[in-house]
């Protein structure tokens, strides 16, 4: 299990993240790009994989990680039911996440902690 705060924590602790709104969600943003919302209220994250790390982090427990059910979630967003994921595989799908959109010298200094 994982709580709101520690989303707030481990996103924010990547290399120039920055919090901000995006519409009635909290948006984790690199480089004003969004690779991770999560909307407390409800206990989800969703997180902005490729289509391929999807379908891979989704295999580890599909009742904690899921396309979202709409042309979004082809494209790789998946959501994460912060109740039910564990530490790790959320730590590594977020960082994932995050190197998909970062500038290539900060994903390149994460990826090696894969």
């Amino acid at each position: 299990m994982i709580t709101p705060s520690m989303v707030r924590k481990l996103a924010l602790g990547l290399d120039e993240t920055v919090e901000l709104p995006h519409f009635d969600r909290t948006s984790f943003r690199v480089n004003k790009k969004i690779f991770a919302t999560m909307l407390e209220k409800d206990n989800i994250a969703v997180l902005m994989l490729s289509p391929v790390d999807q379908s891979v982090f989704c295999k580890y427990d599909p009742s904690a990680m899921y396309p979202v059910p709409n042309k979004w979630g082809l494209k790789g967003s998946t959501i994460v039911e912060l109740k039910k994921v564990r530490k790790d595989i959320f730590k590594d799908a977020l960082i994932v996440a995050y190197c998909r959109v970062a500038p290539k010298i900060l994903a390149t200094k994460y990826q090696s902690k894969l």
